[in-house]
């Protein structure tokens, strides 16, 4: 095919960095080469070849096909000399031989030479330009393309052309599956990174998640082995002040379904960041340039600003809508009940931008939905405590979240963010404790899950007094309130808090069966001791007794 005067002016708009596409085997004569397109050019291409629809709103609408979420058993990381001895290697991080790396990174760059157009998307990771890294994602789809441009940070128009060489590239063939038969390879979906050559390669799933997620495990090896500081898991946002930088930072961690994203999204406060984040010796800083929100039940009364950010330039994910007038019917589960918004995080209207903070937290919240109704809605965590809940990850599934689930069951995400750990989960914790000390930061357990009861005899905590916890904790009274202790787990939690009935802020007072407390509070304890046993030997013993005690 001969390349088009409109390919050949795309191309040289690449400058410097076609030698390296043509080094890395790419046919230059033969795909043309979209790099950071426009928004509109994006939506054009995937309207015409992928079958996307703009919804009512103006967002784009797209299918990501088979698989709708992402897929841990088939991600893996190359096992080689740089990185080996850092890695926490096991279930959450498979290993991968370089040569079959070298396979699958070929047959991702042959798939990419047989499209038409292949799109580029230069930009950044992380705010802050002392620790940030350049990335450059090689994708076939205009989704893909549109997708990384609202995660990542975009850059400036001289930002893009003095960008040179990428410290970080994804080789996004996802249409084109695995082969099987490859050494080491379990099915035809392979999400692979190679910290040596910084490259990751997607086969076999058009998922978009796969993407952000990979960038997130890089910046949790690059932060704490290169750079020294402490990426998280985590939301963060920051107080408003009159010069705009000094006010009081929070950050937020929780698992999925414990209202890590609604309590962090304050319109009191400026959001920084709604799910990763680097805690750096100058203070926070946001891992992303946008928002990849849950869409599931989503309505302008629960979530006014996640709705209102679902406009033009926005992307909408596995959305069911009805064809006569491009409505998103975000209750309709037929295709995934995973389906994702991802939109900049200044279509966010109180989102800080840049979205840095140049002071060190003041509280951290830690959150868990206790389905068992045990956990108080709030207690003051020790250093060795933090640790603790820290490396535990803990939440608990309800019944109807998942096929098969009766009552409810314990989760544990070490971190609050498991699969995508890359170092032993106790360097990130002696990393948090070290910054907690030397700043003399607050952190808090919040349960947002069940009270008077575990689930089905119990009630859901209400959100207003979540919210007030919250208030108490940004405002300073929580921290000049009265403790008493917590049995069992050993937790300190206030006697009185305005706002907040008295019986809700312990346990053992809204339970009506005193008995059936005792045995929820003993069943869970084991529980988290059971749960904690992998890490034991990698803790000190001051860690492992910060947990509940039979």
């Amino acid at each position: 095919m001969a390349p088009t005067a409109h390919h050949e002016a795309d191309n040289q708009f690449l400058g410097k960095s076609l030698k390296y596409f043509s080094q890395a085997g790419f046919d230059l004569d033969r795909i043309h080469i979209k790099r950071n397109a426009p928004i509109a050019s994006l939506y054009e291409d995937a309207i015409s070849n992928e079958g996307a629809v703009i919804s009512s709103s103006g967002a784009l609408i797209n299918f990501s096909g088979k698989k709708t979420g992402r897929s841990p058993k088939d991600k893996r990381i190359v096992y080689e000399d740089s990185s080996k001895d850092d890695i926490w290697w096991g279930p959450v991080n498979i290993k991968m031989d370089e040569h079959t790396f070298e396979i699958n990174r070929e047959r991702a760059i042959d798939y990419l030479n047989t499209r038409e157009n292949v799109y580029v998307f230069d930009g950044f990771a992380g705010w802050d330009p002392k620790y940030r890294i350049k990335v450059r994602v090689i994708a076939s789809r205009a989704y893909h393309a549109l997708f990384m441009h609202n995660m990542l940070i975009r850059p400036t128009a001289e930002e893009l052309a003095n960008f040179g060489e990428p410290d970080f590239i994804i080789y996004n063939a996802g249409q084109f599956p695995a082969n099987r038969f490859t050494t080491g390879m379990t099915s035809t979906t392979s999400v692979e990174i190679n910290f040596k050559r910084m490259e990751m390669v997607i086969l076999g799933t058009e998922y978009a998640g796969e993407m952000k997620k990979g960038i997130f495990s890089v910046m949790h090896y690059l932060q704490p082995v290169k750079f020294g500081q402490l990426s998280l898991h985590s939301s963060a946002n920051q107080a408003k002040s009159a010069d705009g930088e000094s006010g009081d930072v929070t950050l937020f961690f929780g698992l999925s379904g414990t209202g890590k994203t609604t309590l962090s999204a304050d319109p009191n406060r400026l959001l920084i960041g709604d799910d990763e984040h680097v805690w750096s010796d100058t203070g926070v800083f946001n891992i992303e340039g946008g928002c990849y929100a849950k869409c599931i039940n989503l309505s302008a009364e629960k979530e006014p600003e996640i709705f209102g950010a679902i406009r033009f330039g926005s992307i909408l994910e596995n959305v069911v809508y009805n064809p006569a007038d491009r409505v998103p019917d975000y209750d309709d589960v037929s295709i995934t009940e995973n389906t994702r918004c991802a939109y900049p995080i200044d279509y966010i209207p109180n989102a800080k931008i840049p979205c840095i903070a140049s002071v060190q937290p003041s509280n951290i919240i830690m959150l868990c939905c206790d389905a068992f109704g045990v956990l108080p809605p709030v207690s003051r965590l020790t250093s060795e405590q933090a640790q603790y809940h820290f490396i535990a990850g803990y939440t608990s599934k309800t019944p109807g979240t998942e096929d098969g689930i009766v009552e409810p069951s314990p989760t544990f995400s070490t971190c609050y963010g498991q699969p995508f750990i890359v170092l032993h989960p106790g360097r990130y914790a002696k990393m948090l404790a070290e910054r907690m000390d030397k700043n003399k930061v607050n952190c808090w357990l919040i349960n947002t899950g069940w009270t008077g009861g575990k689930f089905g005899t119990g009630r859901r905590c209400p959100l207003k007094y979540t919210r007030a916890i919250v208030d108490a904790i940004h405002d300073g009274s929580l921290a000049k309130a009265e403790y008493t202790n917590f049995p069992i787990f050993n937790l300190a939690i206030p006697k009185a808090l305005a706002g907040v009935p008295s019986e809700i802020l312990d346990p053992a007072q809204a339970w009506a069966d005193k008995a059936g407390f005792q045995a929820e509070i003993e069943k869970l304890g084991g529980m988290f001791q059971k749960a904690f046993t992998k890490y034991e030997s990698d803790v000190g013993p001051e860690i492992k007794a910060a947990g509940p005690l039979l």
